[in-house]
């Protein structure tokens, strides 16, 4: 993950005669036995490109199945590097603004790395409300914080109170909109449609739907528990999708969880951004990255007080 001074970030294109040629990825090569994941980067990018490089920190390692192979896509930062960058193996090269890189046709593995660096590492749900105003002021409170992806979730009032449900979605959509945040209402499309706001499906909604619910320009998530029904989110057109519980949760200790080695096996099935949920917080973000995750999806440990 190499950065110029105007924040642009490097691509290859693939050589014909390569597996996936004429596609676009991040530059890097094949771990050598015995080779730390840091000296590999370090040497490919020095045979590749001709710089060195310093490596830095990990963004994700995303697990990956081909028809052939199955791999981990170890991506780091680059902190710095010395020479000038070209292709030395005959690729081509490109230096693309963040926001342009998902407009680049690129391997499975590369897209979930795209979204790591573009989309929010956290995903509110929220809790059901008791009181409005102090629910609001909870919103409110997580935006201020840094949160910019919410799934609107109340079943118990979308089912009990449908206008006071429509007032509440309109108030967290204005309080998003002012704070740059996403908004997804959870399972209700016609709610969706009516406030031009995104859509999280649940798992049984997926089976149902036989295309795209949305336009393209609104964010549509599903939940999922198993690889089909990640399949099934891909093949609608979902832009990201929530997998758990990884961890036993407060409302259901017993229960235990999938586990991170289950996570990363259904991870590599798919090329979604994929969030964990269960049971995990901010503190759990480092490892969910390490396992190919998008970041967290929770309501207790995202939702102030």
């Amino acid at each position: 993950m190499i950065r110029d001074a105007r924040g642009r970030v490097l691509l290859t294109r693939r050589t014909e005669g390569r597996d996936l040629a004429g596609l676009w990825e991040f530059p890097g090569g094949k771990r050598e036995p015995g080779e730390t994941p840091e000296a590999a980067l370090s040497r490919e990018l020095h045979e590749e490109l001709g710089i060195d490089a310093e490596i830095g920190a990990e963004v994700i390692r995303v697990p990956q199945i081909y028809p052939d192979k199955r791999l981990v896509l170890d991506v780091r930062h680059v902190r710095a590097w010395r020479g000038s960058a070209r292709g030395r193996e005959g690729q081509a090269l490109a230096w693309v603004p963040p926001h342009k890189l998902a407009s680049y046709a690129m391997p499975p593995a590369d897209r979930p790395v795209v979204a790591a660096l573009e989309q929010p590492e956290r995903y509110l749900v929220t809790p059901e409300p008791e009181d409005d105003g102090v629910w609001l002021a909870g919103l409110s409170a997580a935006l201020a914080a840094g949160v910019r992806r919410v799934q609107l979730r109340a079943p118990a009032l979308a089912a009990g109170d449908r206008a006071r449900w429509r007032q509440l979605a309109a108030a967290a959509a204005k309080r998003c909109r002012a704070a740059k945040a996403e908004l997804l209402v959870n399972a209700d499309l016609e709610l969706a449609l009516e406030l031009g706001l995104g859509l999280h499906l649940r798992a049984a909604q997926l089976r149902e739907l036989g295309e795209r619910p949305l336009a393209a320009g609104l964010p549509l998530a599903a939940s999922c528990h198993d690889a089909d029904e990640l399949r099934a989110a891909q093949a609608l057109g979902c832009d990201f999708a929530v997998v758990g519980s990884v961890k036993p949760t407060p409302s259901h200790p017993s229960v235990l969880g999938i586990g991170w080695e289950a996570f990363a096996a259904l991870r590599e099935s798919v090329s979604l951004p994929i969030y964990a949920i269960g049971g995990l917080g901010p503190d759990d973000l480092a490892e969910a990255r390490r396992h190919g995750a998008q970041g967290v999806a929770a309501i207790r440990s995202l939702w102030p007080g």
